[in-house]
């Protein structure tokens, strides 16, 4: 069976984690492929908010296995309070969950010498989570990084205050002192460290090609967005790993003709949080708007999230990198009462008009040119069906497929997994 895979087509915060929870009954496994607790994934449900870091978006499905790859880095502190929330919500993880040894950990002094890199940046500081993702996924690229499966070995405690203490020294280097007590992040690291140890670790990418050989269904989980990617984002405002479709094969070890479909997530506009050029954002109503009514604050970092209209050029660039075969388009409700919606089709960059996305989208070198369809003032949050969805809405999703040249099969009008509006390929 060839693995599917769902991921975000713009700076994150798609609404992925519904989608997932949305479709996971459709499949035996969900598989995170890159990324760490940086990533803030949102189900609703019941009437009852939930939000992952690390652990896949299938986890509430009782009959779903959920799997951690090896692409992904993982913090056990994030990760063990994680599994408290769920334990207190009745959900048996030790039955579904596994996760990759070849997983990178998070050490307590990853998050210090995050910390102490962006401070030491001033203004031109990244937007950081502070996470301690960047750190960690430099060690793995150094092959100085400790690994799950390190944590069954004799010596993995002599590994780890190796690398620690070659941390500290690091952090003297920078220029941005900052406070810390070790001895107390290590407390409470090796604790979680112990409840990791419970779980069960896997060779993931054998799992994963015995789980296809006996006719399994998969559907690998992607984290932030296609613009984030540490090659093909907005650099060097992005993430530490590759976020877009190529992610899911090195973060799994699945081999690039075992993809199936392609999944993107977008909204119906554009949000983006933390540093960084952003080619449609609003500084008016319309802004305020936006961010208001979607409630635009990160979920990971509580950060407000800058908003503005839909950029198609960048849209259109991240569908080609990742081969989408599916859209599926988020916070349709948001829009509801804008007289008219603005959708980037261009850019003038340098003077020139150009529909590609370029090099650099800094705003000295690009101003974008935007054309103008009707919105709709209908409340959508109680529709179900396609066939109530307004016309003005189906012209600006009949106006996105001809511009993108792929379907929209998925409309979400609400938060929660029932606010789903499923439409024809």
């Amino acid at each position: 069976m060839a693995v599917d895979l769902l991921l975000g087509l713009q700076w994150g915060d798609e609404g992925k984690g519904k989608i997932v929870d949305v479709l996971t009954s459709n499949y035996d496994i969900i598989a995170r492929f890159q990324g760490g607790p940086n990533a803030g994934h949102t189900l609703v449900f019941n009437g009852k908010k939930h939000v992952l870091h690390t652990i896949p978006s299938g986890i509430f499905h009782e009959d779903t296995i959920n799997l951690v790859g090896n692409g992904v880095v993982i913090d056990p502190v994030i990760f063990k309070g994680e599994l408290d929330k769920l334990a207190e919500q009745n959900v048996d993880y030790k039955k579904s969950l596994v996760i990759s040894r070849k997983a990178h950990i998070i050490l307590p002094t990853h998050r210090l010498l995050d910390a102490a890199s962006e401070a030491s940046k001033g203004k031109a500081k990244i937007g950081s989570t502070l996470k301690g993702i960047g750190p960690t996924y430099m060690d793995k690229t150094g092959r100085n990084g400790i690994r799950v499966g390190d944590l069954e070995l004799s010596d993995w405690q002599e590994r780890y205050r190796s690398l620690a203490d070659k941390h500290e020294s690091m952090i003297e280097f920078y220029d941005a002192k900052i406070e810390y007590n070790l001895e107390e992040l290590e407390a409470e690291f090796f604790k979680a460290v112990e409840v990791l140890k419970t779980l069960t670790f896997i060779d993931s990418e054998e799992y994963v090609y015995q789980a296809q050989k006996s006719g399994k269904t998969i559907l690998a989980e992607g984290a932030q967005g296609s613009l984030l990617d540490i090659d093909f984002g907005t650099y060097p405002f992005v993430t530490s790993s590759n976020t877009t479709a190529a992610g899911s094969c090195t973060g799994l070890g699945v081999a690039p003709n075992q993809i199936g479909e392609v999944f993107g997530i977008f909204k119906a506009y554009t949000t983006r949080v933390g540093s960084g050029p952003f080619p449609t954002e609003l500084f008016d109503e319309d802004g305020e708007t936006m961010s208001r009514v979607g409630n635009e604050f990160g979920a990971t970092t509580g950060r407000a999230r800058r908003c503005g209209w839909l950029d198609l050029v960048a849209l259109k660039y991240a569908c080609q990198v990742n081969g989408v075969t599916q859209l599926m388009m988020m916070k349709g409700d948001v829009l509801s009462g804008f007289k008219t919606l603005k959708v980037c089709t261009a850019y003038k960059y340098k003077g020139d008009v150009i529909k590609h996305f370029p090099y650099n989208i800094d705003p000295e070198n690009i101003e974008p040119i935007y054309t103008e369809v009707e919105g709709w003032a209908e409340d959508l949050t109680e529709m179900s069906d396609a066939s109530q969805m307004p016309k003005a809405l189906n012209d600006y999703i009949e106006f996105l497929e001809k511009e993108l040249e792929i379907p929209i099969t998925i409309v979400s009008v609400g938060p929660d997994r029932k606010q789903t509006i499923f439409r024809d390929k």
